[in-house]
């Protein structure tokens, strides 16, 4: 799995390429902590190029869904499949992210 980062403007938008699961789900956790903390709480998640995650990756979402809260945000995930979103729904991680269908929407919705 590959994470690559952009700036949108005050923005970081990461998106994984690939599924996130084992010594992934761990990388996927720092960088996601990392950029939470380096944002002041201005972070999307392109799920895009993700077919599917595990409990470990699920569990980084809330963590860095905390810490954003922690500061006045909120998670927020764009381009989500059904099978993804059908698993934070399951999982009642969906209540904790704000999401959108791009990353267009998503990132104007911080202004």
């Amino acid at each position: 799995m590959r994470i690559d980062e952009q700036k949108h403007g005050a923005v970081t938008v990461l998106r994984a390429n690939g599924p996130i699961a084992g010594e992934d789900a761990t990388d996927f956790a720092l960088r996601l902590q990392r950029a939470a903390k380096e944002t002041l709480g201005r972070l999307v998640i392109d799920a895009s190029a993700i077919p599917f995650i595990d409990s470990e990756a699920i569990e980084a979402m809330l963590d860095t869904s905390e810490i954003l809260g922690d500061m006045g945000g909120t998670l927020k995930i764009c381009a989500a499949n059904e099978t993804l979103r059908e698993v934070l729904d399951l999982t009642g991680v969906a209540s904790s992210l704000e999401q959108f269908e791009n990353i267009s929407d998503a990132v104007r919705s911080f202004l």
